[in-house]
């Protein structure tokens, strides 16, 4: 039933084609209730393994290279469809009234929400970096055709990150389907591959991935492309896009070149720390709103990929609540600074919000943005904190010296969250500030839009058992802990 994300996703787009433009954001959002239902329903099954990475569906493609159309899903990859259904509807409301070139917005809209949904349910390593790669198009024009601020340029440098990412990614699928002689995810975890291919086919793979997930130093395309993107497209990108690179290094690179793992997840730990750490002072240095949650996203995947290099399960699960975790915070932040604010008051420079007293033109948006900027902090009872938290534990097992150093960059991330808050909608400056300008007040989709991340944000955060007892035993089962 799963596997009926991507059919109903791809099916929606290409309904858009056909229908009239006034029925493509109910389509739009019709198709991603559609996609969000199923993987809810499936997530509250009973009878669904989700220790394993068991096949859901299973038909011959292309037999004489061994490629097969080859779906599985476990806690990790359930989990990650999770907040892509949540941040679907949420990118799909807060894009109501998009009205010039509706039909042809939803359609690239759409497509990226399918081919993610491809990317965490592959169990064939081919049709994985096919999906992988279909991300990349629409998003190419979604940022070129319906962004703002420098849009050409940033959805240049993104897609060329992307695919330079793809080529070290695609040179690593090469050399193991030469060695393993299978393209099956669940083969090739049993396959010992050679300690020497290992040495050097996991940095590329695994950085081939990170490049997506905003490893530092290739994290200048995240900031860049965040601030082009129309409000639907940093939702995604942050919401989702950026979690496809760290699932398929986890899934591909980790899994299945465990001694490689071993022998480079000190240098992910360093690149971890020091991209947390610099991009978070970064952001305490931009003017542009934007621009501080954009570095903010690289800052909080660093959180992710320091799990991932702790290699054991409270590190690595954390980071898959992680990714769940930002991929509602991330989202919420750019619908609030993109949509609420930008589209209303034409800017996002902090020094020109600072005077327009907008928590009461905009009483909403000021209280959706504490919300986000309190779970983006870690304060107890979001998920954020309920992700760190297990990230730092596992750290504080693998790499002491590297919580210390974390907790810098932490208090960085209170530092320009708290900055952002006061300049855009809490300014003291009395002498400055204007009185309250008459702005079109938030409609009841953006309102609803923001209820849904919001819940979800807090529902993880009081009860993150409710994906950890999913997210544990799938990462127990993977092969590099053992």
């Amino acid at each position: 039933m799963i596997a009926w994300t991507i059919y109903f996703t791809f099916a929606g787009a290409v309904l858009l084609v056909f229908l009239p433009r006034a029925f493509a954001r109910w389509i739009a959002l019709a198709t991603t209730l559609a996609g969000f239902g199923i993987s809810l329903a499936t997530f509250f099954e009973n009878d669904v393994d989700l220790a394993h990475f068991k096949t859901v569906v299973r038909v011959s493609w292309f037999p004489a290279l061994g490629m097969n159309y080859h779906l599985a899903l476990d806690g990790i990859s359930l989990t990650l469809i999770l907040v892509t259904g949540i941040a679907a509807i949420s990118a799909v409301l807060f894009s109501w009234d998009v009205v010039d070139r509706a039909k042809e917005f939803f359609f690239w809209l759409l497509l990226v929400v399918g081919g993610s949904y491809g990317v965490f349910l592959s169990a064939d390593l081919f049709l994985l970096f096919l999906f992988y790669e279909l991300v990349i198009v629409p998003k190419y024009f979604l940022i070129a055709i319906f962004g703002s601020t420098n849009k050409e340029y940033g959805a240049m440098k993104l897609t060329l990150y992307s695919f330079f990412g793809g080529a070290l990614v695609f040179l690593g699928i090469i050399a193991i389907y030469v060695s393993g002689g299978s393209l099956d995810l669940n083969q090739l975890a049993q396959f010992q591959f050679a300690p020497q291919l290992q040495a050097w086919a996991f940095p590329v793979l695994f950085l081939g991935f990170a490049v997506l997930a905003g490893i530092w130093p290739l994290h200048t395309w995240a900031p860049t492309g965040h601030v082009a993107a129309p409000t639907a497209g940093s939702m995604l990108l942050a919401g989702i896009v950026m979690k496809l690179g760290a699932y398929a290094a986890l899934r591909v690179a980790m899994n299945l070149l465990p001694q490689g793992f071993q022998m480079w997840r000190t240098w992910i730990a360093v690149l971890a720390v020091i991209g947390i750490v610099y991009a978070a002072a970064v952001a305490l240095r931009q003017r542009d709103l934007k621009f501080v949650i954009g570095y903010s996203s690289v800052s909080h995947m660093g959180f992710v990929l320091l799990g991932f290099a702790t290699a054991n399960v409270f590190g690595v699960s954390g980071s898959v609540l992680q990714m769940f975790s930002h991929g509602v915070i991330g989202a919420l932040l750019f619908a609030v600074a993109g949509r609420m604010i930008y589209r209303r008051t034409h800017t996002r420079e902090l020094d020109a919000l600072a005077g327009m007293n907008l928590r009461q033109a905009l009483p909403f948006a000021a209280f959706t943005f504490v919300i986000a900027a309190a779970a983006s902090m870690g304060i107890p009872g979001f998920s954020g904190f309920a992700a760190e938290i297990t990230i730092l534990i596992g750290a504080w097992k693998s790499f002491p010296l590297a919580v210390w150093i974390t907790g810098v960059g932490m208090v960085l991330v209170a530092a320009f969250t708290l900055r952002a808050l006061k300049r855009a909608f809490f300014d003291v400056d009395v002498g400055t500030a204007s009185a309250a300008p008459e702005l079109p007040p938030i409609t009841i989709p953006e309102k609803l839009g923001a209820g849904l991340l919001m819940f979800a944000t807090l529902a993880v955060g009081l009860y993150p058992k409710l994906l950890l007892d999913r997210i544990e035993p799938a990462v127990e089962a993977m092969r590099f802990l053992k």
